[in-house]
């Protein structure tokens, strides 16, 4: 196993063999064309959409100021509300209450073959810094490995989370953001959905990624991956 394919090799504890997840090692949005982004498959994905297929923003869920002090129905499908964006400021930890992880965030930046790094403790969590930091305007990306020899990851079940969940993201200037979650996807590995998921935003969106479905002993591989589309619902210091 090496540190640009986490969770390659490793086959799920005994017993659980449902949806697992495993480190999106590959998540470079925001960057314009022409990077390939591996995620512990020993393959390549797609790249991320140049600015130009990466499409218009968003529309505004409400063109009017909303009545409740500046937050807005979500644009995501989700049940919760959309917050004004804050300025940037770099992510150093996330609490997710309903699947009781508590990370402190590490950076990730591109290494070899242009790929996204991976985190090098797989009970933390990592924010890839090229992209937007949590909270700022833009989709920020998290990843975390979901199992390490063998053993259960940071990530292991994130596959759970439902809409309507807490994401909370600890910012360095002091403020956490919190996220709610919109939606869970689940996507084969070979059809990855990377304008959708990449496309700009007009509001701050937050995705958590990893890998899921089934594990192939022979290929080293899930087969799936899992994104989790969260929100931007307040924010507190």
């Amino acid at each position: 196993m090496n540190a640009t394919d986490p969770g390659e090799g490793t086959a799920p504890p005994p017993g659980r063999r449902r949806t697992l997840l495993l480190t999106a090692a590959a998540l470079a949005l925001l960057l314009t064309g022409g990077l390939l982004l591996a995620l512990g498959t020993g393959r390549q994905q797609p790249a991320p959409p140049t600015a130009a297929d990466k499409g218009s923003p968003e529309a505004p869920a409400a063109r009017t100021p909303p009545p409740d002090g500046g937050t807005s129905a979500s644009p995501e499908g989700g049940s919760g509300r959309r917050e004004t964006a804050l300025p940037a400021s770099r992510p150093v930890g996330i609490t997710i209450p309903s699947l009781k992880v508590d990370s402190t965030l590490e950076d990730l930046g591109l290494g070899e073959n242009r790929a996204m790094d991976t985190p090098r403790d797989p009970d933390k969590a990592g924010w890839y810094t090229p992209g937007t930091t949590p909270g700022a305007v833009g989709p920020a990306v998290i990843a975390g490995h979901v199992t390490w020899d063998g053993a259960p990851a940071v990530f292991f079940e994130l596959a759970d989370l439902d809409p309507g969940d807490r994401i909370d993201v600890r910012r360095a200037d002091g403020r956490t953001a919190e996220f709610t979650v919109d939606r869970t996807a689940v996507y084969p590995k070979d059809a990855f959905p990377t304008v959708e998921v990449y496309r700009n935003l007009d509001h701050a969106g937050l995705r958590l990624i990893t890998c899921g479905g089934d594990y192939s002993e022979a290929d080293r591989r899930y087969a799936d991956n899992v994104v989790v589309y969260a929100t931007l619902t307040g924010s507190h210091d």
